[in-house]
């Protein structure tokens, strides 16, 4: 249980690490339970180990509470990845509080912009509510992604540093 959002330290965090990977892998059952198996891009282990991928823990007192990832697309753009909160610590900012980390990690970086992929299903609506609150907009796919109805893309500038 997570007391104030004090508490809790956003960090760089090894994807191989026991409780990083078990919540990881709960993000990819997730997804692979309401999505079609083509629209899922939830990376997997070796997504997350690659060399363009950061990966970010937030953790309170010992617990891992939510992950969160930015792989690098160009110099100014990157795409937010592998965003998971905890079943236990829901609806108590863990996701913002990643997501704020995560903006302000790609400003210190250079990154001008970084958009997202998240399902278009009803299951994943808090996701999108949640980027909405952040700033992210609707956009078209980007770096690679097609169109699809089960996916919804998302984008936000940053101001520099």
């Amino acid at each position: 249980m997570i007391g104030a959002m004090d508490d809790v330290v956003v960090a760089i965090d090894d994807p191989l690490a026991a409780d990083v990977r078990a919540l990881l892998e709960h993000h990819l059952d997730f997804c692979r339970g309401c999505t079609r198996p083509e629209d899922v891009h939830a990376l997997d282990l070796d997504g997350l180990l690659d060399p363009a991928v950061v990966l970010f823990s937030a953790c309170a007192n010992g617990e891992l509470l939510g992950v969160g990832a930015l792989k690098t697309i160009d110099d100014e753009h990157a795409e937010l990845k592998s965003m998971h909160t905890a079943e236990t610590a829901r609806g108590r900012g863990v996701g913002m509080r990643m997501v704020a980390h995560l903006a302000d990690e790609a400003r210190r970086r250079g990154i001008r912009r970084i958009s997202l992929e998240t399902g278009a299903q009803a299951e994943f609506a808090p996701a999108r509510a949640l980027y909405a609150r952040a700033g992210f907009e609707p956009c078209e796919a980007f770096e690679g992604y097609v169109p699809s109805d089960a996916s919804t893309f998302m984008t936000i500038r940053l101001d520099p540093a």
